[in-house]
């Protein structure tokens, strides 16, 4: 995303999300249930611009106004409203830069989640394990998820939005199994996302013991997409 402004919706202690991942930079979610006060939509505001106004004056250079956080962003029952609130300020303050939301996708069924976020640059959706009992080992989602709903949720986006894979080993999850990459390919080839953005582990992880794939690795995996003229982006 270059240059990016980080948005936290979350609680500003700890970690809220409806995913529990194994490879998580924020660690467990019983790690950090201290805290669960959520930012209004009126603090996000007045907290964004008074660092987009800073930003301006110093002269800081910004490509993305970025909704990540400590969890799942779009938790927040206010996150229409700040979508909206912040591509009002964008376009006063920075109005050549995108805003990206980084989500796991299980909110995108949620009409106001889904509208705001068609209307974002980059909404990045996630999508790690191609069945539910996949999903069980590698994102632990706590509640109800369900991998075709999901799928059939993000057909309404019709291709525009960047569809994002965590590449790993460990907890019993491989990504490069047949039984993963395999439907994971067939998921791409449904959605036809306009683009795919593939990563393996950078940081420390909350499960001991997982292993990173290498770039070349992660290449030859997705070589049939490639072949097929898929734009896939590659992080090792």
């Amino acid at each position: 995303m270059g240059n990016s402004l980080g948005l936290n919706l979350l609680p500003s202690r700890g970690k809220l999300c409806n995913f529990d991942c194994i490879y998580c930079e924020c660690g467990w979610n019983a790690d950090g249930r201290d805290d669960r006060t959520l930012p209004t939509a009126e603090m996000v505001r007045s907290a964004l611009e008074d660092k987009l106004s800073s930003c301006m004056l110093e002269g800081v250079p910004i490509d993305s106004i970025t909704f990540a956080g400590d969890g799942e962003p779009t938790l927040n029952p206010e996150f229409a409203a700040i979508v909206d609130d912040t591509l009002r300020l964008r376009d006063a303050y920075y109005p050549d830069a995108g805003v990206t939301v980084l989500s796991n996708a299980t909110t995108a069924g949620r009409r106001e989640v889904f509208e705001a976020l068609r209307k974002v640059d980059n909404p990045i959706m996630k999508i790690d394990a191609p069945s539910n009992e996949l999903a069980a080992l590698v994102n632990r989602p706590c509640g109800k998820y369900d991998v075709q709903e999901v799928v059939t949720n993000l057909e309404a986006f019709e291709g525009d939005f960047i569809l994002q894979t965590m590449f790993l080993r460990g907890g019993g999850f491989d990504s490069a199994a047949p039984e993963v990459i395999g439907p994971w390919i067939d998921i791409v080839r449904r959605l036809r996302p306009r683009e795919v953005m593939v990563y393996t582990l950078d940081r420390p992880t909350p499960m001991q013991g997982l292993e990173k794939l290498s770039e070349v690795e992660m290449r030859d995996l997705v070589k049939p997409l490639l072949d097929e003229g898929f734009k896939i982006q590659i992080k090792g």
